[in-house]
């Protein structure tokens, strides 16, 4: 009997995305504990680029499919799963796993994240990562209030874009912080009061002459030159969370700084938050699909793209000045 196969993209060692192409391979069989899922929509981000290129700090053993974001039906579920039906359409986050750039992908059933009905698989996918990973950062990790100040570096950017629409539907003051005019009015659009551009010489007079004052809470997936410069533009009691360095640079801080500031530096890793308090993880996706579906979270600017353009899709990663989460989206999935 012949084996069923699938088309995915795949390499056999990790590398830039000409170094992937696509191959059909078997169709996998879910294991003990996982389920099969008929993928609908991946969602791609930097931190994608970074592990199908080897750059990140944990490498997967290839063959490697990249795709960790993924929504999908459920087509078969493996031995000893309980409460997940065939048919039913979820989410799986699978940061190191992947496997998403393909018609069908595993999943370990334990940590199906439910779809709503009335939520689109492109916008769900769309929110998984970046809007988890703002949530945590903004009110879990620094506390953010109605009222304060938020600067968002890298706001044009998934998690940065996120940010931005999180912080000011929680009533902040946002200031969107980007590098490219069409970035900076994506983020008003989104919800920032005022935007500047950070790669400024004099971008710290602006903040401080538009604000009026210092911020809170800085909210930094950048890193790079503009790190101590966002540090010193907070307030007393201020919060500076990094989520890390899109910028290229890891940077340094001299340590009197955050005694000064009377100042907290704060780490951001979602995959701690998935790995150690799923329960919470899974909280925060239940409240960020429902305000979603019910129009309160309007969905961001998506560049949409198919299976056979996954290629092009993971170029589109390290296309910087770019605006937009990219998807790819499956033949006869709705794109809204």
């Amino acid at each position: 009997m012949a084996v069923p196969t699938m088309l995915a993209l795949t390499s056999d060692a990790l590398g830039r995305p000409e170094a992937y192409d696509f191959r059909h391979v078997p169709v996998p069989e879910p294991g003990e504990g996982q389920v099969r899922l008929r993928v609908e929509a991946v969602a791609l981000g930097y931190v994608d680029a970074l592990i199908a290129a080897g750059g990140y700090q944990h490498r997967p053993a290839p063959p490697y499919v990249p795709g960790a974001e993924i929504v999908g039906v459920v087509d078969r579920v493996g031995p000893n799963v309980s409460g997940v039906a065939v048919g039913r359409r979820v989410a799986s986050w699978q940061l190191l796993a992947g496997g998403g750039l393909a018609e069908f992908a595993l999943a370990p059933a334990d940590a199906l994240i439910p779809v709503p009905d009335y939520l689109s698989s492109v916008v769900a996918a769309s929110m998984l990562l970046d809007h988890l990973t703002a949530w945590y950062a903004l009110f879990d990790r620094g506390g953010l209030k109605a009222g304060e100040s938020v600067l968002v570096l890298g706001a044009g950017g998934g998690i940065g874009s996120a940010a931005v629409q999180l912080a000011a539907k929680a009533g902040a003051r946002v200031i969107a912080a980007a590098g490219t005019p069409l970035k900076r009015d994506y983020a008003t659009a989104l919800g920032a009061e005022f935007a500047i551009d950070y790669r400024a010489p004099d971008w710290r007079d602006t903040l401080r002459a538009t604000l009026g004052g210092a911020v809170d809470l800085v909210f930094d997936p950048v890193g790079g030159a503009s790190f101590e410069p966002a540090f010193r533009s907070l307030a007393k009691n201020g919060r500076h969370l990094i989520l890390g360095f899109a910028g290229g640079d890891v940077p340094k801080l001299p340590a009197n700084l955050p005694l000064l500031k009377n100042g907290a530096l704060i780490g951001v890793d979602a995959r701690h938050l998935f790995e150690s308090d799923l329960e919470r993880a899974m909280a925060i996706w239940s409240a960020m699909f429902a305000q979603a579906a019910d129009g309160d979270l309007p969905p961001r600017l998506l560049r949409s793209y198919t299976l056979a353009q996954a290629r092009p899709a993971l170029t589109a990663l390290v296309q910087r000045d770019a605006v937009g989460k990219v998807v790819v989206v499956a033949a006869g999935v709705r794109t809204a």
